[in-house]
Order: structure tokens, then C-alpha cells, then sequence
């Protein structure tokens, strides 16, 4: 089954009868390893904390993980296999526009009945139309465009390009950039692609040092838009440089090179978790220590500690004997909910919890600044 009890997991072997078995699937291999281990790391944080005090109704919550590669056809296998135990009452935490775009067009979460929940994801199709299934807790690349593209032409600069890796999720930041231009009588200055699970970005970088692009909003992971910050750089490209959050900055310094990665904005979709300003960044860091002392803080394990405490409160709402359709209810009932200085909102017709972005800029020293 392809099961992965990680050191960052929760061990599968604790499972019991009596506990509550959530399913996630990350990328712990390929081009998004490293954002796939943040994101077992963020959820595990708090399903511990929950499971040392007592679980959720006296039941302990046991988390099944397993690793897709980021590849679609593998997240498609291993959530049926999920869903096939009858124990498991919710899956969490996905990363993928496509992964989780497959998952709806093949019925697998209709017919699973399971929802799905903070997925690391931001494409507009698994927002629109609507789908009762997925509970988003970040705000959605078409808001993320949007603030990059306001940003850019506050500033003067009219020239802009998009750098997208060429599948749903590059396609729906894509969409976001142009509609964002659209709306200020714009067109894009050029568009380049690279392959999915590749980080061959050189048609790329060529494509864009020939346009007169004065800003660069790229839809990419971390391997190759590293690889592209370093080659357009070094190749003399002077444009300043944009991601959308899928991104972990540190992994961008590390590949790229603090010389070539300097000033690149990044926009975020929870706050900014360096600083202990709101109870739950103070939750977070403590959780962290406690139980990952090596670990960096990071928005990836934030961001999946946050979609953890949603799912938990549903659980905790659902009762005593949680089933699919009681968590799934309780979800779409849990209204305005704070979760420590930050508030999402779910409802029977609303399924994007939170439209909260912000842009980050790596600083000289290679840290993260707001």
C-alpha cells in the first residue's frame, strides 16, 4: 500500500479500534521532497500535542501517510486505497493542483465521501466550481496573482512575464497573472514553461531574457525555480523575480545561492510564523521545539499546522463516534473559527476558509522579511 510511517508521523502501527484514522499523502520523493516532509512535519506537531493531552474525545488520532512523488496517477492509487478503510474518517493535507484535480474529475472524493482537508494547493478548478469535498485553509493563486500583480504595478513596472511549470497548477497561476493584467488594461511581456517533475528551465530562461519583462512572477516549486533564479541571474537577467508560496525560501537560498536569490518576493498565504506576535505562531514554535528541536520554523509546517486545528476541531464536533459524513458536516458548520489570532470561515456554500496573502521579499542575509 505504499504506507510511510515516517519519524515525522505518526507511527501507523498505534492504530487501534478505537482511534481515529485520518489519511495523508505528500511528496516525501521527488522535486518536492522537501516541501512534502514540512508538510507531515506541521500536521504531526499538533496531533501529537492533541494526542498527549488526552485525544479527541479520549480516542487518539492516528495518521496514515503516504508518499505519491507528486506524481497524479500515484495520489489517485493511494487515495483509494485510503478510502477502502472503512476506519478513516478524513484526508489532509494533498499537495498538488493536479494531484487533487484528478481526485475530482474521477470521483474518487464523491465516491470515498471523505473531505479533504488544507490542501497544499491554490488552483481556482478545485475552488470553482464549487465541490462540497475540499476545505480550503489557504486563499487561492488567483489571490495570490492578484496581490504579486498589484504590487508590481504600484511600482511603475508595466513589463511583466510569467515562468510556469506546465500542468493545472502552472496553468491556473497563468490565469491568475492574466486576469489580474486584464483588469489593469495589461498584457503579459512573455510566457515560458518547463515540464512538470523536471528542472529544466533553459527555454525558459532564453525565452524571458529576450522579452523586456521588468518583473517575473513564477509559478514554480522549489527545484526549478531555483534553477531558474540562478540561471536568468547569472545569465544577466535583471528583472525583479516573484513566487507564488509553494515555495520554501530557505531550499531557494540553498539551490540557488543567496547572491542570485536576494530580493526575490515570495507572497504568503498564512502570517508570517517567524515572529510570536499572535498566540498561535507562539503555539507553533513552542510545538515545534517540543517535538522537532532540529527543525526551522517554516510557512509550509506552519501552514499545515493550521489546516491540522481545523481538522481537529471538526473532529472534536463531529462527537464521539466521528464518521465521514459527521466530519464532514461539522466542517461545513464550523462558521467563523479562530484559531489563535487568525480566523477561518467554512459554511454549507463556502469552502475557501481564508483569502488572507501577503509578500514576503529573502533578505541580504538570506532570512525572510515582510
Amino acid at each position: 500500500m505504499g504506507l510511510a510511517a515516517t519519524a515525522l508521523a505518526l507511527p501507523v502501527s498505534w492504530a487501534r479500534a478505537a482511534d481515529i484514522v485520518i489519511g495523508q499523502i505528500a511528496p516525501l520523493s521527488g522535486v518536492l521532497a522537501s516541501t512534502g516532509k514540512q508538510m507531515v512535519l506541521g500536521g504531526s506537531l499538533y496531533f501529537r500535542h492533541v494526542n498527549a493531552t488526552g485525544g479527541v474525545h479520549g480516542q487518539k488520532i492516528t495518521v496514515q501517510v503516504a508518499d505519491d512523488g507528486y506524481r497524479v496517477d500515484d495520489t489517485v492509487r493511494l487515495t483509494r486505497e485510503f478510502l477502502a478503510n472503512p476506519e478513516l474518517v478524513a484526508l489532509y493535507g494533498f499537495a498538488g493542483t493536479s494531484n487533487v484535480g484528478k481526485l475530482l474529475s474521477d470521483g474518487v472524493l464523491e465516491q470515498g465521501g471523505a473531505a479533504l482537508v488544507a490542501p497544499y494547493t491554490g488552483g481556482e478548478p478545485l475552488r470553482n466550481p464549487f465541490n462540497p469535498w475540499i476545505f480550503h485553509v489557504r486563499a487561492g493563486y488567483a489571490d495570490e496573482t492578484e496581490h504579486m500583480v498589484q504590487q508590481v504595478t504600484t511600482l511603475g513596472m508595466t513589463r511583466i512575464a510569467v515562468m510556469y511549470q506546465d500542468d493545472g497548477f502552472g496553468k491556473a497561476g497563468l490565469e491568475g497573472v492574466q486576469k489580474a493584467l486584464a483588469k489593469r488594461k495589461l498584457e503579459l511581456s512573455a510566457a515560458a514553461t518547463y515540464d512538470r517533475n523536471t528542472d529544466q528551465v533553459d527555454g525558459a530562461v532564453a525565452k524571458i531574457m529576450q522579452s523586456d519583462a521588468q518583473a517575473v512572477i513564477m509559478i514554480a516549486v522549489n527545484k526549478p525555480a531555483s534553477a531558474f533564479i540562478q540561471r536568468y541571474r547569472e545569465a544577466g537577467g535583471g528583472a525583479q523575480l516573484y513566487n507564488i508560496s509553494v515555495v520554501d525560501p530557505a531550499e531557494i537560498v540553498k539551490l540557488a545561492g543567496l547572491k542570485n536569490a536576494h530580493g526575490l518576493g515570495i507572497s504568503q498565504v498564512v502570517p508570517y510564523p517567524y515572529s510570536p506576535n499572535l498566540p498561535v505562531v507562539r503555539e507553533y514554535q513552542a510545538l515545534l521545539k517540543k517535538y522537532a528541536p532540529e527543525e526551522h520554523v517554516n510557512y509550509t509546517s506552519f501552514e499545515q499546522f493550521l489546516g491540522a486545528k481545523v481538522l481537529v476541531e471538526a473532529l472534536r464536533r463531529a462527537g464521539p463516534a466521528p464518521t465521514r459524513t459527521k466530519v464532514l458536516k461539522a466542517l461545513e458548520t464550523l462558521g467563523p473559527y479562530d484559531l489563535g489570532g487568525i480566523t477561518v470561515n467554512f459554511s454549507p456554500s463556502n469552502r475557501v476558509g481564508s483569502r488572507y496573502v501577503e509578500v514576503t521579499v529573502i533578505g541580504r542575509s538570506g532570512r525572510l522579511m515582510k
